[in-house]
């Protein structure tokens, strides 16, 4: 699901698990509101329900969770750019600064052309001293982190900061089919 799509429905019984696939902003926005995800005291399992998480979460209105999910998720929506859209960036805009978010080993073996592998040095130099109206667009793997790093930005002074929505797989799907497109397998 990307974050353009229409908004699925969400009910207390929701297992969290689905909530975080729903609305994949939920748990940054849960925890910003409700001090609720962020750490071992106030985490969940994917199993638990929204509502109760939010009863054992200084009784949380269920329905005024439900609602700032979806009013967050709204707001990630217009963080984001769309393939086509850093398409079109990228060929009218002499100042977009594209910033790849994944490791190094996965930017050395495929990226989006012009863009760069964020590190400590570059942050500090974007931070520093780069023009803080252009545009930059950060991209991860497949889009689930990249809205993070760009509300970072955007804290930061970076008016036009943006997320590329689905990421590099989206962007090769859609855009570049020269691109490898890859999975990354985690051990268990």
């Amino acid at each position: 699901m990307t974050v353009s799509e229409p908004l699925p429905e969400l009910e207390p019984d929701t297992p969290m698990a689905q909530v975080l696939k729903r609305y994949p902003g939920a748990q940054r926005a849960l925890f910003a509101r409700y001090h609720i995800g962020g750490c071992s005291s106030c985490g969940f399992r994917p199993d638990e329900t929204l509502a109760e998480v939010c009863a054992r979460n200084e009784d949380v209105s269920v329905t005024e969770a439900i609602g700032f999910i979806q009013e967050s998720h709204e707001k990630d929506a217009s963080l984001m750019v769309s393939p086509q859209d850093l398409q079109t960036l990228m060929k009218d805009s002499a100042n977009l600064r594209l910033i790849d978010l994944r490791t190094r080993e996965e930017h050395e073996a495929v990226k989006i052309p012009g863009s760069i592998l964020l590190s400590q040095e570059l942050m500090n130099e974007a931070f520093q001293s780069w023009d803080k109206s252009q545009p930059v667009v950060l991209y991860d793997h497949t889009g689930s982190r990249s809205l993070d790093a760009t509300a970072y930005f955007i804290g930061h002074g970076f008016s036009e900061a943006r997320a590329l929505e689905g990421g590099i797989d989206g962007f090769s799907q859609m855009i570049d089919p020269s691109l490898p497109r890859y999975r990354i397998e985690i051990d268990d």
